[in-house]
């Protein structure tokens, strides 16, 4: 007789049946690792991708800065050339 009084075909289709819900187990298993492979890698990409914002934001401040400074200066060298042509003529 099987083991805790089964017949053997039910021991035997039971054993099959855990083989193949660990079958299932295992693959699930499989899938969940790689979703939180693609999570970590994606959060990885989004932080790269914050850090590269960043900079950008940055350089775009230090250039608005930049393009102010020029503008002014360039204007004051109109108004002054603008001053030196009044008085000439």
């Amino acid at each position: 007789a099987g083991s805790a009084g089964l017949p053997p075909a039910t021991n035997v289709s039971s054993n099959k049946r855990l083989q193949q819900t660990q079958a299932r187990v295992d693959e699930v298993v499989d899938i969940m690792r790689m979703n939180v492979d693609k999570v970590l890698e994606r959060d990885q990409k989004l932080s790269e991708l914050d850090n590269r914002a960043d900079a950008l934001q940055a350089g775009a401040s230090q250039f608005e800065t930049s393009a102010a400074k020029l503008k002014r200066k360039y204007w004051w060298k109109n108004c002054k050339m603008m001053i030196i042509l009044g008085v000439v003529c």
